[in-house]
């Protein structure tokens, strides 16, 4: 079992910043693939941003590009969304997700573990 704690949400104005974090515990943090997804009120759930075990290969929804870092540090058993230049479409709750495998993946169906989700509202 894998268990994520998602942290770092909030509401910040259009054009801030936030990062969010996810803790893991449970399993060797470096076997695994992680991976951020977002779902805004009547919409589905959508991959964000993705990231492999060591972090040299990651993927990014064209929606955030060149605005959202994905990060993660295996010595502290946890993975970053930095956020950037916010917009109000970007308003959703956020969860991170977990893959047994360390290749990277950017589908839900690909990820096992799930956190709770962190609320993100971008006002305009």
């Amino acid at each position: 079992q894998v268990q994520l704690v998602e942290s770092g949400g909030g509401l910040v104005q259009a054009g801030g910043s936030l990062r969010l974090s996810c803790a893991a515990s449970g399993r060797s943090f470096s076997t695994l693939a992680m991976g951020w997804f977002r779902q805004a009120p009547g919409k589905e759930r959508d991959v964000v941003a993705a990231i492999n075990w060591i972090g040299t290969s990651t993927y990014y929804a064209d929606s955030v590009k060149g605005r959202f870092t994905i990060s993660r540090d295996n010595g502290k058993n946890t993975v970053y969304l930095q956020m950037n230049s916010l917009k109000p479409e970007d308003t959703a709750v956020y969860y991170c997700a977990a893959r047994i495998n360390s290749g990277l993946g950017f589908r839900g169906e690909e990820f096992q573990y799930w956190g709770q989700g962190t609320q993100v509202t971008v006002s305009s």
